[in-house]
């Protein structure tokens, strides 16, 4: 067996895993202890799978991999962080590192995704797509290091939306490598389309606005 073919056997169990637990925590009530630790195995078994997906990436070239893998990592790594940022002192230099490195990659899918619409590919949508959705999420980021954020408690509402992005992108990779009868764009964006109003909905339930000074 070669090494990329153990990596792959690995990268399925972890994204099998997360996509089950994500399923379980969509489903259950948020915040309570159990809620925790089925989320700390959803945590580490997703961030597996994406780092996994970076490496198979490398060992056969596969752009659909990196994409996954890149914005995954980046949902996940975040929105743990964002736990522990109740506090505008506890930005670190880290996170803005991390920021930076997805705006990069943001605009490169963006910019690389119009060539391909140029080149009348349908990844082309794709790429932009889901580099308008990490540019989102950057300034996102940018608004809370900031201390601008509208959101009293941005740290919860951050939380929550960077998981479900996270679970999107299992999701959707999941739904393209299994895809036999949707056409291939659908396949990519589906799970954006059905889970983006839910990651709305949940925002402004737990979202908490800052008084308005008059």
């Amino acid at each position: 067996m070669t090494l990329f073919n153990i990596l792959l056997i690995l990268h399925i169990i972890g994204g099998s895993c997360s996509l089950l637990l994500g399923l379980y925590i969509l489903l259950t009530k948020k915040g309570n202890a159990i809620h925790k630790r089925i989320g700390k195995i959803y945590y580490y078994s997703m961030l597996s799978a994406a780092v996994l997906a970076l490496l198979l990436s490398y060992l056969h070239p596969s752009f659909f991999l990196f994409i996954i893998g890149i914005f995954t990592a980046y949902m996940l790594i975040t929105g743990k962080r964002y736990l522990n940022k109740k506090q505008q002192d506890a930005i670190s230099i880290i996170d803005w590192f991390i920021t930076c490195i997805m705006l990069i990659f943001g605009l490169a899918f963006i910019s690389l995704g119009s060539y391909y619409i140029i080149k009348s590919s349908a990844l082309g949508w794709v790429l932009i797509v889901f580099g308008g959705i990490s540019l989102i999420f950057v300034y996102q980021d940018y608004i809370n290091f900031k201390g601008r954020s509208n959101i009293k408690n941005y740290w919860q509402t951050t939380h929550i939306q960077r998981m479900m992005g996270s679970y999107i992108a299992s999701a959707t990779a999941f739904l393209v490598v299994n895809n036999t009868y949707l056409p291939g764009l659908i396949a990519w964006l589906l799970p954006t389309a059905l889970l983006v109003p839910l990651i709305i909905r949940w925002s402004r339930v737990y979202g908490v606005k800052k008084a308005q000074i008059t």
